[in-house]
C-alpha cells in the first residue's frame, strides 16, 4: 500500500545519475520504435493516436514556460501526452514503457475497467519498473471526453497527462461541425516535493491575497468597529484565514491551455457559424477554474463524459480533474477563451479564431473571494453573536457530543434535506484531535450555488443543480444504505484526512457486489475538494431521481455537503480520494467490492 501515496524519495529535479539511468533505460526502447522523450522545448499541439493498439513512451524531456529550462515528465515526448481516440466496443491494448528512473504508472481516469488495469500502484497493480513495459488490455464500454495521467508520486504536476476520447457507437444527441481537446492544467518551475515541503512548514506560503490593513478599514466601514472585532476575533480564534482560497497559486504556477502559456496563446481555428465543440479537461494538479469565453454563450453537452440535457450558461466553475463538452458558435472575429483560477491569482488563455494570428481582449480578472461565515457552514447569524462561533465551528481538539457514527450506517435524511438547506450532523471520535482544527455542525447543500466568487457576478454561471443525465437514471433502486464520511484536515500544519483518519492508518470500505449504496460527503474544512472515486459512476442527487447525472469526480464546496449513488459492479480494490495531489496523500480511502 505505501507506493500509492508516499513522497518520491527521487527529486523531480533531473540529475546526472537520474539522466543516464534514464536514458539507458530509453535506449532499450528504440527498437520498439518508441522516441525518448527529451527535447528542449515543449510542443504547442497535441498529437492523436486513432485505434486500439498503442504504444506510450513514459520519459524526461527539458521544456521552458517561463524563460528557465525545467525537467518534465512526458508521454511519447509530448505535454500534454498524447490525444488517446477509442471507439466504444472495442478492446484495446496500450503497451507502456518506462523510461524513467523511477517508478511509473497511468490510470485511466473515469473509464469503467477490471480493477487490475486501473493504474493505480499498490492497490491491485504494482506500478511500471525503470526499464520495464506494461500492458494494459481492457474492453471499452462507455464513450465521452475523459482523461488518463500518472498515480505515482508528484508526477502528474510535472506533466504526464494527456486526454482521451471514446466515439460512441450511437450517433450523438448533437451536432457540431468542430471539435477540439482543450486541457487546463498547472505547471510550477519548483519541484512539486518542494511545494509539499513548504507547504507542510507553512501552508499559507503561496497565498497573494492575505488581508491588509486597508481590508480592516473598509471592515470598519460596512461593520462597524465592533462588527469587525468580532468577525477577526473568531478568524483568529481558530488560526485561519477567510482568504485561503487555495493551497498553491499563480505565485509559482503557470497556468496552460493544451501545453501553452498565456503568451504563447493557444489558437482553435473556426469558419463563420460553425458549430465548434469544445473538451474542457481540468487536468490540473491543484488548481479549480473558472472557464468563459466572452461574448458566446456555451451549451453544456456533457459533464464527466456522460450526456446531460443541454443548459445554456455564461461560465462554469469545473473543478481538478472534471470535464465538460460545450458547444459554441462563433460568428466572426476572435474570442478569448478563459480560466482564470478559483483566487484569482493567475488565468490560463486560448484564442478561438477565424484567422491564425488573430486574438481577442483577455478580460481582467475577478476580484479575489473571501470566505464567509456562511460559506462554511456556520449558521445565518454568526456575524452578529460571537458566541455562536464555538458552537457552529469547533477548533482543535474540541468535542462535539456523545454521538459518535458509524461511516457504513448513518440516515439517509441528509441527502433528500433539499437544495440550499441545512441537516445537522455528528463528528466520530477519530476527528477530535490535532489532526482536524475546524468542524461544521450545519452543512449546507449547496447544488443550486455555483460557489464562492461567482455568484451574483452578472454572468449565468452553471450549478450541478442544472445537471440532469439525458438518459434515464441507470439503476432505479433505492441504496440499502449509506455511508457518510467527512473530509477534514489541520491547514495549519498541512494535514488531510477522511473522518480524521489519514489514509495510512484507515481501514478499507468494503462494499458488496452489487450494492446500490449512497455516499454523502460532509466537507469540514476551508477548501473545495474535488472527489473522485475509481471504478464507478457516482450518480449525483440533484434533485432529478430520474435523470441522475453520472460523474467520476465530485467538487464539494467548504462548509457544504452532497451525496450520490454508486453502484458496487466492478470487484477489486479501488482508490477513492481528493483529486488536489498534495491533499491525497491523507484524503484517501481504499474501497473493496467483493
Amino acid at each position: 500500500m505505501k507506493s500509492i501515496l508516499t513522497m518520491p524519495r527521487v527529486s523531480d529535479r533531473i540529475t546526472r545519475r537520474t539522466f543516464v539511468t534514464g536514458a539507458a533505460a530509453g535506449g532499450a526502447l528504440v527498437g520498439l520504435g518508441i522516441k525518448p522523450g527529451w527535447a528542449t522545448s515543449a510542443s504547442s499541439g497535441l498529437e492523436m493516436l486513432r485505434g486500439n493498439s498503442f504504444d506510450l513512451g513514459i520519459g524526461y524531456r527539458e521544456v521552458n514556460f517561463t524563460g528557465q529550462l525545467r525537467q518534465a515528465t512526458v508521454i511519447n515526448g509530448g505535454l500534454p501526452g498524447p490525444v488517446l481516440r477509442w471507439k466504444q466496443g472495442e478492446n484495446v491494448r496500450l503497451r507502456v514503457s518506462n523510461s524513467l528512473a523511477v517508478d511509473t504508472s497511468i490510470h485511466w481516469h473515469g473509464i469503467i475497467l477490471p480493477a487490475g488495469m486501473d493504474g493505480v500502484p499498490g492497490l491491485s497493480f504494482p506500478g511500471i519498473k525503470p526499464g520495464e513495459i506494461f500492458e494494459y488490455s481492457f474492453p471499452v464500454l462507455q464513450s465521452g471526453t475523459y482523461w488518463y495521467h500518472s498515480h505515482s508520486g508528484f508526477q502528474e504536476q510535472t506533466g504526464l497527462y494527456g486526454a482521451l476520447i471514446i466515439d460512441p457507437i450511437e450517433p450523438e444527441p448533437f451536432s457540431y461541425d468542430r471539435d477540439y481537446v482543450v486541457m487546463l492544467s498547472d505547471w510550477s518551475d519548483t519541484p512539486p516535493d518542494k511545494i509539499f515541503t513548504t507547504l507542510k512548514k507553512q501552508s499559507h506560503y503561496y497565498n497573494q491575497h492575505l488581508r491588509t490593513f486597508r481590508d480592516t478599514l473598509d471592515d470598519v466601514q460596512e461593520k462597524g468597529i465592533a462588527g469587525t472585532w468580532r468577525d477577526r476575533a473568531m478568524w483568529n480564534r481558530m488560526r485561519m484565514s477567510d482568504r485561503d482560497i487555495a493551497d498553491v497559486t499563480g505565485s509559482t504556477y503557470t497556468y496552460l491551455v493544451n501545453g501553452c502559456t498565456p503568451d504563447t496563446n493557444w489558437q482553435g481555428i473556426f469558419s463563420k457559424g460553425e458549430r465548434v465543440r469544445l473538451r474542457i479537461i481540468n487536468a490540473s494538479a491543484m488548481s479549480i477554474f473558472d472557464v468563459r469565453i466572452p461574448g458566446l454563450k456555451l451549451t453544456v453537452v456533457a459533464a464527466d463524459g456522460q450526456y446531460v440535457e443541454p443548459v445554456s450558461v455564461d461560465e462554469f466553475r469545473i473543478g481538478t480533474a472534471e470535464i465538460y463538452d460545450v458547444i459554441v458558435e462563433p460568428q466572426e472575429g476572435a474570442y478569448t477563451l478563459f480560466a482564470q483560477s478559483i483566487d484569482r491569482s493567475g488565468y490560463a488563455r486560448g484564442t478561438l479564431t477565424e484567422q491564425a494570428g488573430i486574438t481577442a481582449a483577455v478580460p481582467a480578472m475577478d476580484s479575489p473571494p473571501v470566505l464567509t461565515h456562511a460559506d462554511m457552514g456556520m449558521g445565518h447569524n454568526m456575524d452578529s453573536e460571537e458566541g455562536h462561533a464555538g458552537h457552529n465551528m469547533s477548533s482543535l481538539g474540541k468535542a462535539m457530543g456523545d454521538s459518535v457514527h458509524d461511516e457504513h450506517n448513518m440516515s439517509a435524511t441528509l441527502a433528500r434535506a433539499g437544495l440550499g438547506s441545512h441537516a445537522a450532523v455528528v463528528h466520530a471520535e477519530s476527528e477530535n484531535g490535532f489532526q482536524v482544527d475546524m468542524q461544521v455542525e450545519q452543512p449546507r447543500i449547496q447544488l443550486a450555488n455555483p460557489g464562492i466568487g461567482l455568484q451574483n457576478n452578472g454572468r449565468h454561471v452553471l450549478t450541478y443543480a442544472e445537471l440532469r443525465n439525458l438518459n434515464p437514471t441507470p439503476d432505479s433502486r433505492e441504496p440499502g444504505r449509506e455511508i457518510q464520511l467527512h473530509l477534514t484536515g489541520n491547514m495549519q500544519r498541512y494535514m488531510w484526512s477522511i473522518n480524521g483518519i489519514r489514509f495510512a492508518d484507515a481501514e478499507p470500505l468494503k462494499l458488496g457486489l452489487g450494492e446500490r449504496v449512497r455516499i454523502t460527503l460532509v466537507n469540514d474544512t476551508m477548501m473545495n475538494h474535488p472527489i473522485h472515486l475509481h471504478g464507478m459512476w457516482s450518480d449525483l442527487e440533484t434533485g432529478s431521481p430520474d435523470h441522475i447525472p453520472r460523474k467520476h469526480t465530485v467538487l464539494v464546496q467548504p462548509g457544504s455537503q452532497i451525496s450520490y449513488l454508486v453502484t458496487a459492479d466492478m470487484p477489486g480494490k479501488w482508490a477513492y480520494h481528493c483529486h488536489l495531489l498534495y491533499h491525497m496523500l491523507g484524503m484517501f480511502r481504499q474501497v473493496e467490492v467483493s
